[in-house]
């Protein structure tokens, strides 16, 4: 059996405000091996960006408080990580794109301006900078990346700003990325033209990813095992398909029941009844 790339251990993560300590993750373990991929699940508040914030350590502290457990990355414990080390996985090691291209990419700076950055940072052994965003840009499909590295992020469309995102991460040459949410700004044809990108990278790197969404629909043929997170915790773990196929949790079954279906002859779509959850917890 190959060693976790990712392991979190018994994690939980607690936030200070002007109304006391509130629990944002609670107990929560998940591993990850080399060339795997982790579907997140969850609403709005539920942990799963909190989560995929930690894991680097990028949570602002305070107000975050880190109340307990343990993230090894290759063996070693993030939380306990000086600071230029951290400094070395977070883009190397673990790259991240986040839901809103349009406010991640600083508008005063050209695409080529960003992403060589993060190559002279991260791979500074790299002689000629514009050859490799080049590379990468065509790599995530950009057309004409000679040309396209020099525009500002204003100009470049929705979805052509998050393959922008992607390659700016790829170019790190990272062992994990975690995509957090990378679709929900865009519309659905660019949704979907993303999502078999970012399998095709995948599988074309044999790269780790860990996908966060509240959409559990496109989590399949994508990731190979999901967590699916409530209030703060994991209450549902294992192999998609079998979730999918069969889930187990009542939180679970409330959001896949959510999904429209073609067909239906329902004229309301299904929301979630939380005071049932709350009766069954």
């Amino acid at each position: 059996m190959s060693p976790s790339l990712l392991e979190i251990r018994d994690l939980s993560i607690n936030f200070r405000t002007e109304h006391g300590v509130t629990e944002a993750v609670k107990h929560v373990s998940l591993s990850l091996k080399e060339g795997s991929s982790l579907a997140i699940v969850g609403e709005s508040g539920s942990g799963k960006s909190v989560t995929a914030l930690s894991l680097t350590r990028l949570l602002p502290s305070p107000p975050a408080l880190y109340a307990g457990g343990d993230i090894f990355f290759k063996g070693e414990n993030v939380l306990t990580m000086p600071p230029d080390r951290l400094r070395k996985i977070r883009g190397g090691g673990i790259a991240y794109i986040f839901q809103e291209p349009s406010t991640s990419l600083n508008p005063v700076y050209s695409i080529r301006s960003q992403i060589a950055e993060a190559i002279r940072l991260h791979r500074p052994e790299v002689k000629d900078v514009d050859a490799e965003i080049v590379h990468w840009l065509k790599t995530v499909g950009i057309v004409n990346p000679e040309k396209r590295m020099h525009d500002y992020p204003h100009q470049l469309s929705g979805g052509m700003q998050q393959r922008a995102m992607i390659a700016m991460a790829l170019s790190c040459r990272p062992s994990l990325l975690v995509a957090d949410e990378p679709t929900t700004a865009l519309d659905v044809t660019i949704q979907a033209q993303i999502l078999a990108e970012l399998k095709r990278l995948r599988a074309e790197f044999n790269m780790s990813l860990i996908l966060i969404t509240h959409n559990i629909a496109i989590t399949q043929g994508l990731c190979d095992r999901m967590a699916v997170m409530f209030r703060g915790e994991v209450v549902e773990y294992g192999d998609t398909q079998s979730i999918l196929r069969s889930p187990q949790h009542e939180y679970t079954k409330a959001l896949m029941a959510c999904i429209p279906r073609l067909g239906s002859k329902e004229k309301r779509l299904k929301t979630i009844d939380y005071s049932k959850l709350a009766a069954k917890s």
